[in-house]
C-alpha cells in the first residue's frame, strides 16, 4: 500500500508543512461528494488519528484514515500549472469511472452494483 508525492506536489506540500505552524503532514482522503460519489481531499493534518496510516516521502508524512485507505491506494498527487491557474491532481487507479466535470468518481465496486 502506498499514496506517493510527485516531485512537484512534494515541494508544494514541504513548502506548506515549513510555512504552518502545528502542521504534521499532508492530510489526504475520500469524502462523499459530487455526482459520482466520491471526491479527494488534500489539507494540511494537524493531529494524527488512531487509525491513520502513515506514509513518509522525503520528510513528508501523508496520513491517510482507515476509511480512504481503499479507495486511495496507489495514488500519486501531483501538483500542475496550467495557464494561470494551479491545482493538485490525483491519479488515482481505484477510480474507474468520473463524472462530467471530473469532481467525482466511482470505483468498480460501485459500478457494478
Amino acid at each position: 500500500m502506498a499514496v506517493t508525492l510527485a516531485p512537484a506536489a512534494l515541494a508544494r506540500v514541504q513548502h506548506y508543512v515549513r510555512e504552518t505552524p502545528g502542521a504534521l503532514g499532508l492530510r489526504f482522503g475520500v469524502k462523499r461528494a459530487g455526482c459520482s460519489g466520491w471526491q479527494h481531499f488534500a489539507d494540511l493534518a494537524r493531529e494524527q488519528a488512531a487509525d491513520d496510516t502513515v506514509f513518509e516521502q522525503d520528510g513528508v508524512r501523508i496520513l491517510v484514515d482507515a476509511a480512504s485507505l481503499p479507495l486511495v491506494d496507489g495514488t500519486e498527487i501531483d501538483f500542475v500549472k496550467q495557464g494561470l491557474g494551479e491545482a493538485f491532481v490525483f491519479r488515482n487507479p481505484n477510480v474507474k469511472a468520473e463524472c462530467g466535470c471530473g469532481e467525482s468518481f466511482t470505483t468498480e465496486a460501485e459500478r457494478a452494483a
